[in-house]
């Protein structure tokens, strides 16, 4: 996963040379073209067991002055292309006999922040979701699971659609984030942390 072309180029050179096989496709989330972009890539042979779900976005503002396509950007960010995501790799997971789908969640989604109500509505929804998933998917050996995770010092913070002030050399470096989802990622198919919360020793910034 990466942010921009680039980037996921940087990336997947780096694990060819570890002699790892490596597909990849850009794939912009708020778009139409998921579902078919994300087809196309299944369909070249590779059969994930995991799939991490970490794209997302923030606004800050005020819920009453929020305008509507900004509202459903957001939406579709943070939630609808998960439940996209989802349905374009669950038939493959099914048929492969299970795996694991692990949606990256905020602390946002358990507490109300001013200004950031948006935000809080679509993680919480994406923790709602997780748990659906989890319920429905049983049965056919798949799990689902939540990071959840509290201030992480990442591009998001430089990004138009945030405002704030927040001291980010408190915040969680990128790492630890990272070395959590390796955790989760690496649980036996017997059992599943349903949830992992990470936060900064600071507290909620």
């Amino acid at each position: 996963m990466a942010r921009n072309s680039h980037d996921l180029g940087k990336l997947a050179l780096e694990l060819r040379n570890l002699g790892r096989r490596v597909e990849t496709a850009s794939i912009d989330l708020a778009s139409n073209e998921i579902t078919t972009s994300l087809k196309e890539l299944l369909g070249r042979g590779l059969i994930p067991s995991v799939v991490i779900n970490n794209a997302g976005a923030a606004y800050t503002g005020s819920l009453a002055e929020m305008e509507l396509e900004h509202w459903q950007w957001l939406l579709q960010l943070n939630l609808t292309s998960v439940f996209q995501v989802f349905q374009a790799v669950i038939p493959i997971l099914r048929i492969s006999g299970g795996g694991l789908i692990i949606n990256v969640s905020s602390h946002a989604a358990r507490k109300a922040f001013p200004e950031w109500g948006a935000y809080c509505t679509t993680k919480a929804a994406l923790e709602s979701l997780t748990r659906c998933i989890a319920e429905e998917e049983r049965t056919n050996g798949i799990r689902a699971c939540t990071l959840t995770l509290g201030a992480v010092d990442s591009p998001l913070w430089g990004t138009n659609s945030v405002c704030s002030n927040f001291d980010r050399r408190a915040m969680l470096p990128l790492e630890q984030a990272a070395a959590a989802l390796v955790y989760l990622a690496q649980q036996p198919s017997t059992q599943v942390v349903e949830d992992l919360t990470l936060m900064p020793a600071t507290g909620a910034l």
